[in-house]
Formats: structure tokens, C-alpha cells, sequence
């Protein structure tokens, strides 16, 4: 990808394995060196692309090992048949890493986050979402709008930071049915409802609120994608004459979710209407030949589907918006 600013760099890796592989055979005919240092965790990681005037930027905000993923995947199926499905996909049955990773789109005229991550709640070797937005040479107080898709926790969590607002100079956008669903919801009853009156409705004088078809910007769509929640959004993003979609969790896993669109998944809180979403979503997607980023895909989270079988196959973009 351009700058494929992966911070964790793929290249970098593949030449740290050479160097350990002639090192091996050096070892043979040299004196022994001290061990050399560890250095602990990496800096966020991030994948920087362009589309048409966009540019766009991806950050890693956590990466988190899962066990027995039919608990989440696949929970309308026999064990077996997931086994087998997974197995033909070269993933293993037994567990999976999720990633979440919020994209920034530079306009120009705007930066604009796309959803906020686990903030605080992130993991200690990945940092908040604050030093996730530092990684890509930006502050916090660079961000002059958030959009949330929707409001699970690890997409509103990154809000606020030691109580207030982590994006100071920010407006907002969340979708009308997605807030008015939740901030009607019992916070004593919910844990998702508890933390959208702790980390959303604090900032509702400074939001706007879309239905489909609304505007962030000009070029950045509002497209309805209900199902995973009650008021879940997708945006389109265009200029000059590129498209890419940011399809939230309209897919939570490149496998289990796409090749397997009727598959239920737990946090699927419409789970035929999320199925059916997944179905026109991709569909769409995979007749145009749009690329997308999905917030749950392996990081950098940017790829392309094609029609296949009765689902869609996943092809992780590689140089493709370089070009």
C-alpha cells in the first residue's frame, strides 16, 4: 500500500529473518557476539493509501488473541462443518486474533476519524487511542470531525480520555437510529447503554445526526448497514472519480463473516437482518470492484471481495491504491 507506512514493517520482518538465517551460518566460522537487546513492544503500526484527493490512514488500536471462536463465528452451524471450513481456509477452529482499527480520512480540508477504538481499555503493548493517532503524525487535537458507525464499546470507548473529551477541537456524527436507540436504553440495564450515556451523550450538543444517504462531507456517504446494531452505518467514500467503502462491522471476520454470510455471529444483535446486510453490502462491493476497509479485517484492514460459491471470497489489498 502507499508508504504501506506499517510502522510494524513487513519488510523490515523479512529482513530481520534473513539477517537471523545468515547469522546462523556465520556462527560457524565466527566468534559468538553478545545477545543483542530486546526491545520490547512496537510502535502502533499504521497503512497509509490514497483515494483519488482522500488520503487515508488506517491505525492498529489493538490485536487480541480469542479461543474458541465458534462462541462468536458460526454459532447456527455443527462444530465439524466449522472445522472443516476453517480448515480450508488455512485458519485454525481453535482461535483467532481481532483487530480494531479506526481510519482517518485527510480531505484537505478535514481530518475526520472513523470511529474512536478502546481508548483507555486498550492494550498496554498497543497503546490508546491517542498514541495510535501520534503514530500516524497527527493529535488528537488535529481531528476536526469523529464519525461513529455505530456504538459498541470498542468504537465510542476512545472518546474520552480521563474523563473528558479526547478530541477537543472535534465535531461529531453518529447515525439518528443508532442514537436514539441507545440513549433511550437503560443505562442501569446495559452495559452497551451505560457507556453511550458516560462517552456519547456528553457530546450530543456538538453532533450531527444522519440517516442514509446523509453527508459527512462533501464526497463521504451515509449508507444504512442494519443488523449488526439498530442504527449501524457504512460510508462511501469518492473523489476524484476513486471510490473505497468503510463497512464497520458489517463483516467482523475476513473467513467466518464473508465467505459465510448467513453464519451468525454473536455480537450480531439482528442476526437475520445483519446477514442479509452482509449479503447486499458485499455484493455491491464485490459487482463494482470497490475496495473497502473493514474495521474487524487483519490489519491493515483494506481489501477487495468477489462473488464465490454462496459467498465472498477476501483478497487483501497489496499495491493496488498505490497505483
Amino acid at each position: 500500500m502507499s508508504d504501506l507506512g506499517v510502522k510494524i514493517s513487513r519488510r523490515g520482518a523479512l529482513i530481520g529473518a534473513g539477517g537471523a538465517i545468515a547469522g546462523v551460518a556465520a556462527s560457524a566460522v565466527s566468534p559468538a557476539f553478545a545477545a543483542a537487546e530486546k526491545k520490547g513492544a512496537l510502535p502502533n503500526p499504521i497503512a497509509r493509501f490514497g483515494v483519488g484527493d482522500f488520503e487515508i490512514t488506517t491505525l492498529l488500536d489493538g490485536e487480541v488473541p480469542v479461543s474458541e471462536p465458534q462462541k462468536t463465528f458460526g454459532m447456527n452451524v455443527e462444530a465439524d462443518v466449522f472445522a472443516e471450513a476453517s480448515q480450508k481456509h488455512f485458519i485454525s477452529s481453535d482461535g483467532f486474533f481481532n483487530y480494531y482499527t479506526p481510519t482517518l480520512v485527510n480531505t484537505g480540508s478535514e481530518l475526520i476519524l472513523f470511529d474512536t477504538g478502546l481508548g483507555e481499555n486498550g492494550r498496554p503493548d498497543r497503546g490508546n487511542m491517542k498514541s495510535a493517532i501520534e503514530s500516524a503524525g497527527y493529535s488528537t487535537d488535529d481531528v476536526s470531525i469523529v464519525v461513529l458507525t455505530h456504538m459498541h464499546p470498542d468504537h465510542i470507548l476512545g472518546l474520552m480520555e480521563g474523563g473528558k473529551p479526547t478530541f477537543a477541537n472535534a465535531r461529531y456524527v453518529a447515525g439518528s437510529k443508532e442514537y436514539d436507540f441507545w440513549s433511550k436504553t437503560d443505562p442501569e440495564s446495559n452495559r452497551v447503554g451505560k457507556l453511550v450515556h458516560s462517552h456519547v451523550k456528553p457530546l450530543a450538543e456538538k453532533m450531527t445526526f444522519l440517516d442514509d444517504g446523509g453527508s459527512v462531507v462533501s464526497g463521504i456517504t451515509a449508507m444504512g448497514a442494519f443488523g449488526h446494531t439498530p442504527g449501524h452505518m457504512i460510508y462511501m467514500l469518492e473523489s476524484n472519480g476513486k471510490q473505497l467503502v468503510l463497512t464497520a462491522d458489517t463483516a467482523n471476520h475476513f473467513v467466518w463473516s464473508l465467505a459465510y454470510p448467513d453464519w451468525e455471529v454473536r455480537f450480531d444483535m439482528d442476526k437475520e437482518a445483519a446477514a442479509g446486510t452482509r449479503r447486499k453490502v458485499f455484493g455491491m462491493i464485490a459487482a463494482d470492484r470497490v475496495p473497502f476497509c473493514g474495521f474487524h479485517m487483519p490489519f491493515p484492514a483494506v481489501g477487495f471481495v468477489e462473488a464465490n460459491g454462496d459467498g465472498f471470497r477476501y483478497v487483501a489489498e497489496s499495491y493496488q491504491l498505490s497505483l
